[in-house]
C-alpha cells in the first residue's frame, strides 16, 4: 500500500520525497507510519520501473529532488485501484489508502465495483472470538474488555457499512440491513 500511497499523491501533482513522507504519514497514522527505511526503497523501485520520475529540484538547491508520476504510473495507480488483492479489500489500513485514491478512478461504476466488495467482506458473519466455527457476540462473552472489543467493532463495521449503502446508492433499498448484523468485523477489519 505504500507504493499505492506514493502514486496516488503523486497524481496530485510533483512533491519532493520530505512532503510525499509528510502526506504518507498524515494518511497512515500511527498504524503504519512511513519511515525512510520502507519510503526511499520504495521510491527507488518506482523510478527503476519507471512509474514515477525524479529529478532535481533547481529551488531547493543542493542534493533535492522532486517526484512525479509518469503515464505509466498513473495507469499502473488506476489498475491497483480497480483491481485491490483481496487483503487490500479486508485489511482496514489498507482499504483506507484505497478510499483515500478510489476517487481517481475515472469511471464511477468501477469504484462501486470496490466499495461493494468491501460492504461483501462487512457482511459476512465475523467476530475476534469463536465457539468451534460460531463466530461470538458481544453478549455471549463475559470478559469485560473483550466483549468492549466487540462492541466497539460492531459500532465501527456498522458505521462503515452505513456508508457503504449510501455511497453505493442502497440505503433506501435495505435500512434495516445496516442496523440487523450482530457479529462484528474480524480483527483485520478493524486493525490491519
Amino acid at each position: 500500500m505504500l507504493e499505492l500511497a506514493i502514486l496516488g499523491f503523486l497524481s496530485e501533482g510533483p512533491l519532493p520525497g520530505h512532503e510525499l513522507r509528510r502526506r504518507i504519514s498524515q494518511l497512515t497514522g500511527y498504524t503504519r507510519p512511513a519511515s525512510d527505511g520502507s519510503l526511499y526503497p520504495a521510491i527507488n523501485r518506482l523510478t527503476k520501473t519507471g512509474l514515477i520520475e525524479r529529478r532535481a529540484d533547481p529551488a531547493a538547491g543542493t542534493a533535492r529532488f522532486v517526484l512525479s508520476l509518469t503515464e505509466a504510473g498513473r495507469a499502473d495507480m488506476l489498475q491497483r485501484l480497480r483491481e485491490p488483492a483481496d487483503h487490500e479489500i479486508t485489511d482496514f489500513t489498507r482499504f483506507y489508502t484505497i478510499l483515500a485514491f478510489l476517487s481517481h478512478l475515472p469511471d464511477v461504476s468501477e469504484q462501486h465495483a470496490v466499495l461493494r466488495r468491501r460492504l461483501d467482506f462487512l457482511e459476512a458473519p465475523a467476530s475476534f472470538f469463536y465457539s468451534g466455527d460460531r463466530p461470538l457476540r458481544a453478549e455471549e462473552i463475559t470478559d469485560p474488555y473483550r466483549r468492549g472489543m466487540l462492541l466497539t467493532a460492531r459500532a465501527t463495521s456498522r458505521a462503515e457499512r452505513t456508508w457503504l449503502r449510501e455511497a453505493l446508492g442502497e440505503a433506501a433499498l435495505a435500512p434495516e440491513a445496516t442496523e440487523t448484523r450482530e457479529d462484528p468485523p474480524t480483527p483485520e477489519q478493524c486493525t490491519g
